[in-house]
């Protein structure tokens, strides 16, 4: 078999996948699952759940195995080649997803073994449930014509995202800053110029290179004390994809916004929701609309006073600097004096304590002792680039749960941000068991100088919250691939297990795991966590505020859309920042041109879902508070009720089994230091 993306006998052959190979494997797949389908549903006359439901599982499997590793390596090791095969083969696989969900002799298949008197088990009926409403969600009972235009703005819908997203990657990779004069970085860390120096060396320049990957970006605005640099950057980051700022107007992505929202919303309405915010609550824990927009207000009222009063504070600090105007690509900076001055830490004193060869295999030990399992590092496997490493997740048996690939540092034509993808899910049939298999990536800065890769806490943080993803997805128990893992989770459910993952972060017991200094292994001083500790809440609400912000605005222009009006994405984004900023950014600020969570990721009106789940990870995990942080049998109990059941039952379910009532917002605001 000469198409390493055929070759299901093991994991992906990254090393020999070309951009060739893309487009004949996934044709080759499609017409063998058209195929093959066909043949079933004229095959069978009774459904059963091996004879119908494994082999379409099967199949379903081998295409998801083929494309993960394409879509995988277009966010991670971009190139025109292979950008070009995976956008050729985007409207093949959206107008098969909606073939197969608008295909009657399936849908009926599926409701005759549903309503059959078969005896299934929880996952079994949980699968058939959630199959067949996302055949209503597919537009089933449509008419042909509006069949026919539903699989129209599919199809429209997967490319302009993609261009979306491939816009802001484009426009960050071109925009770059040499600065030869080393005066014009003061303030800047060591670690920062070592990096904007290995930067410039490997593009064979002189000086200092600075990008907008946010390795490169945020220390500028943290640290450097020339201010008309720093409103560069932040013009520039802040523009990226619009019409404004230093950039190629070709990038723009104005017009595409207001394309996805308008098909979004006639999507919507054919399925017979009023708006898209509706129809996307359809698979989420939040009911409606009205309960998303009271969840979000609420926030807003509680914590609203509190960010005023700390920018004013803000405000009288910078004053007090010589600033009487304190300016958006201000704040970072004279936020990090404050920070300085009022706890003695600053992200630079903490980073030697993190070198990612203590904080890897400390998370890994974090991680045991709450579950009992153990990690192996494999050095046997193919990569897609020689930073990647592999491991293995193990029992207490020697039983492989899962596998995960870590991809850690920023590096170019490498998408910005942070995440976790799935490679291969669980699947167990009678037949053939496949284990779980993860992405993990992130953009930290890279080794410099010979020494291992030093992160902020902040970074920390960013690896312990996907790596809570990839233990969800890695340890599930559930055997079906559509509820295994993170498959069949409500979405605003999805990040609980990572956002729980984070608190660990801060407790003393797992900082002696994760932490140890570059130089002499020593852990910690005890006066810098507790430095650390009173500064854990600086400038939250303003933080709470502004994630409040982005959720509020996403709902919005997805339940106010009006087809006569267009998306009124600036108008609707300015009258939001009345209601709950504290900042107001400029009138060239073009922060939705580069929201690729909602406009190019799974999160259109679905941001507010990360506050969702920040309510139910730290209700949670406030009774490992209540119980011990390490206690096992609550870890146990974590890992019983939640962590490996995947999407096998409802995530308000799962939750009341675990804390054995409702989530309160208590926990939240308490460990976000906001008085109730």
């Amino acid at each position: 078999m000469n198409n390493p993306l055929l070759d299901f006998s093991g994991l992906p052959k990254f090393s020999t996948i070309e951009p060739s190979h893309v487009e004949p494997a996934i044709d080759e797949l499609l017409k063998r699952n058209r195929e093959r389908i066909a043949g079933l549903l004229e095959s069978i006359d009774r459904p059963t759940w091996e004879n119908f439901i494994e082999p379409m599982d099967q199949w379903d499997d081998e295409l998801e195995r083929a494309w993960s590793p394409v879509s995988h390596m277009n966010s991670v090791v971009n190139s025109d080649a292979l950008r070009e095969a995976y956008n050729a083969c985007l409207p093949k696989l959206s107008d098969y997803a909606t073939e197969m969900g608008q295909n009657e002799a399936l849908y009926a298949m599926y409701k005759k073994l549903a309503d059959s008197d078969q005896s299934f088990d929880e996952g079994q009926r949980k699968v058939l449930d959630n199959a067949l409403r996302d055949f209503q969600l597919s537009g089933i009972a449509l008419s042909d014509d509006k069949k026919a235009r539903y699989k129209e703005i599919t199809q429209a819908l997967s490319q302009l995202t993609s261009k979306f997203s491939e816009n802001v990657l484009d426009v960050t990779n071109a925009w770059s800053k040499v600065i030869s004069d080393k005066a014009e970085l003061a303030g800047l860390p060591d670690s920062a110029l070592a990096l904007a120096e290995q930067t410039a060396q490997q593009r064979e320049l002189e000086g200092y290179v600075f990008t907008l990957d946010y390795p490169s970006f945020y220390p500028v605005m943290t640290y450097c004390e020339n201010r008309d640099l720093r409103h560069e950057f932040y013009k520039a980051y802040n523009t990226r994809a619009s019409d404004q700022g230093p950039h190629d107007p070709a990038f723009d992505n104005t017009q595409l916004m207001d394309q996805i929202l308008g098909l979004r919303h006639e999507k919507a309405q054919l399925l017979g929701f009023d708006n898209y915010a509706e129809r996307s609550l359809a698979t989420k824990m939040a009911h409606s609309t009205e309960q998303v927009m009271s969840f979000l207000e609420d926030l807003a009222k509680q914590s609203k006073p509190q960010a005023v009063q700390e920018l004013s504070e803000l405000r009288a600090f910078a004053k007090e600097q010589g600033h009487d105007d304190l300016q958006p690509w201000d704040v970072a900076f004279f936020s990090e004096k404050l920070r300085q001055q009022r706890y003695s830490v600053s992200q630079e004193e903490v980073k030697p304590y993190f070198p990612e060869t203590k904080v890897v295999p400390g998370m890994f030990a974090v991680v045991s002792r709450l579950y009992g399992v153990e990690f192996v590092e494999k050095s046997d496997v193919d990569v897609w680039h020689k930073d990647v490493k592999f491991y293995e997740i193990k029992d207490q048996q020697g039983e492989v749960l899962g596998q995960f690939y870590f991809d850690l540092y920023a590096r170019q034509n490498k998408r910005g941000g942070a995440w976790m993808d799935t490679c291969q899910s669980r699947l167990v049939t009678s037949k053939h068991r496949q284990i779980p298999v993860a992405y993990m990536t992130c953009n930290f800065t890279p080794p410099v100088g010979g020494k291992p890769a030093l992160l902020t806490h902040d970074e920390v943080e960013t690896l312990f919250h996907e790596f809570g993803h990839g233990l969800h997805h890695m340890l599930t128990q559930v055997d079906y691939p559509a509820i295994a893992g993170i498959n069949g989770v409500a979405w605003d459910a999805v990040e609980l297990p990572s956002q729980f993952m984070e608190n660990y972060c801060w407790e003393r017991e797992a900082l002696d795991l994760i932490s140890g200094h570059v130089d002499s292994n020593e852990p910690i001083p005890e006066d810098l966590y507790q430095r650390m500790l009173a500064a854990k809440n600086f400038q939250s609400a303003m933080m709470m505020v502004r994630q409040l912000e982005f959720s509020l605005f996403d709902m919005r222009i997805h339940q106010e859309y009006d087809a006569n009006k267009g998306g009124r994405v600036e108008e609707i984004l300015a009258d939001v920042r009345k209601m709950v900023a504290v900042i107001n950014p400029p009138e060239w600020h073009r922060f939705a041109q580069g929201f690729t969570h909602i406009f190019a990721g799974g999160y259109a009106a679905g941001y507010y879902s990360y506050k969702w789940a920040e309510v139910l990870s730290a209700d949670a995990f406030s009774r490992f508070e209540e119980e011990g942080v390490f206690n096992r049998s609550t870890g146990e109990s974590f890992l019983k009720e939640i962590i490996s059941q995947g999407g096998l039952r409802d995530a308000d379910e799962l939750f009341k089994a675990f804390r054995g009532r409702e989530p309160s917002v208590d926990a939240l605001l308490r460990h976000s230091g906001i008085a109730a």
